[in-house]
């Protein structure tokens, strides 16, 4: 017992015209979960709360570049994960 108002909108919803659409906005959602859970799992990225502040820890003598030039540092610093 469907109006005309519900046929009408199941004929386009089902529409062979739309079928490329649904797979273009498909394709574009999980590729951008794919890259924010990507992001979400790089190495600058903490999810802890145990050390808020990190670079109040940062001695005078510590490395906290990726690559020191002049290698006067002695010792490297890190970061606490999980």
């Amino acid at each position: 017992m469907a109006t005309k108002g519900t046929r009408q909108f199941m004929r386009n919803w089902y529409a062979i015209e739309a079928i490329p659409l649904y797979a273009v906005i498909g394709l574009a959602v999980g590729g951008a979960t794919w890259y924010l859970s990507r992001l979400a799992r790089g190495p600058t990225v903490v999810w802890t709360k145990n050390n808020p502040t990190p670079w109040n820890d940062v001695k005078p003598d510590e490395n906290t570049k990726l690559m020191d030039v002049q290698g006067r540092f002695s010792k490297s610093w890190t970061r606490d994960r999980l």
